[in-house]
């Protein structure tokens, strides 16, 4: 699970993360129960996408979905894939070196 910094808190993300939150929940609801289940992995892709915009926004979070939904084929690993915690970037790492 996130460390307590990743998280988003009191439901703060923003309005283009609340959009891929509405279009993953209405995936789930209106298209995925017509579709036959073919999960290879668990989480399944919808709910590792709404837990990774979640937790990182709609640009990371969305860019680990789309890498996700790239590893999802027929020839493709399977198992259990989280969504990963994301090293911070060290608050030293553009400063110039004398």
């Amino acid at each position: 699970m996130a460390s307590p910094a990743t998280l988003k808190e009191n439901g703060d993300v923003s309005f283009t993360a609340r959009l891929l939150l509405l279009l993953i929940a209405g995936y789930r609801y209106a298209i995925s129960p017509l579709l036959p289940s073919r999960c290879r992995f668990y989480p399944t892709c919808s709910s590792y996408a709404a837990e990774a915009v979640t937790r990182y926004g709609a640009f990371r979070g969305g860019w680990l979905a789309i890498r996700r939904l790239v590893r999802c084929h027929p020839w493709g690993d399977h198992g259990v894939d989280l969504v990963p915690d994301l090293p911070k970037h060290s608050s030293n790492c553009c400063q110039r070196k004398p």
